[in-house]
């Protein structure tokens, strides 16, 4: 691991790893956009996507631009270095990002919240999406502080 820097979680992956299902959210984040795709049966955003809605179990999808911002939903702040190579990198928020633009239809995501004092970030607090491009082929979803 290179170029660690403290509040940034460093990701181990290098690739996506994307199926069918998931290859446009890996696409629209490779131009810098937050996609996901909303069932055209009930109206369900499914992240991660999947190939069946977890509300109604459609396979109909169809692909929504979201506007890239969000509330936090909950978070914690990790004090302790999973392994002593991470020492640099502690404290940091990881935390789970409620998607504007979704209409309380359940779009979450699960992203390390980088910039932000761990002392003061709150559930409510307003983020902004970025895709940290830790390899060619992996633009990874990040959040900061708005």
């Amino acid at each position: 691991m290179t170029d660690l820097k403290k509040g940034t979680f460093p990701s181990m992956l290098q690739d996506p790893f994307a199926d069918g299902s998931t290859q446009p959210f890996w696409d629209a984040a490779a131009e810098g956009r937050l996609s996901a795709p909303r069932c055209t049966v009930c109206g369900t955003f499914v992240l991660p996507p999947q190939p069946f809605c977890f509300e109604c179990q459609s396979q109909a999808f169809e692909w929504v631009d979201l506007p890239g911002t969000g509330t936090i939903y909950t978070y914690t702040v990790v004090r302790h270095p999973l392994s002593p190579q991470l020492a640099e990198v502690v404290p940091y928020v990881s935390g789970v990002v409620e998607l504007d633009g979704t209409q309380g239809a359940g779009a979450r995501l699960l992203l390390n919240i980088t910039d932000a004092d761990p002392e003061t970030v709150r559930i409510g607090d307003k983020v902004q999406i970025w895709f940290d491009r830790v390899s060619d082929t992996l633009p990874l979803p990040r959040a900061r502080m708005a």
